[in-house]
């Protein structure tokens, strides 16, 4: 998926991306791997092997150490939310 920014992530990528970003408007921080394996409904490893993904694509910014530390380098703009969602721009929320 080509991005305006440049920034190149595949649907999967862009899924996690979009999760990422909404779950830290949501509550204020983002999420640990744990939230995130929850909600993927996929092993502990596989979530790790995506953020390090993410991350090795400078897609994402994590702090060494620090839990929860997830930071998008991706313009929200560029995110699949809305596609994600379901939800059609010209529709009303």
């Amino acid at each position: 998926m080509s991005q305006k920014s440049g920034a190149r992530f595949t649907e999967k990528q862009g899924h996690y991306l979009a999760f990422i970003y909404t779950y830290s408007h949501m509550f204020g921080r983002p999420p640990a791997e744990a939230d995130m394996q929850r909600h993927f409904r996929v092993s502990s490893p596989s979530i790790h092997q995506m953020i390090v993904t993410l991350e090795r694509n400078g897609l994402i910014r994590r702090q060494a150490g620090a839990p929860r530390s997830i930071e998008i380098l991706v313009p929200p703009e560029n995110l699949p939310i809305l596609s994600w969602l379901r939800i059609k721009p010209s529709k009303s929320l």
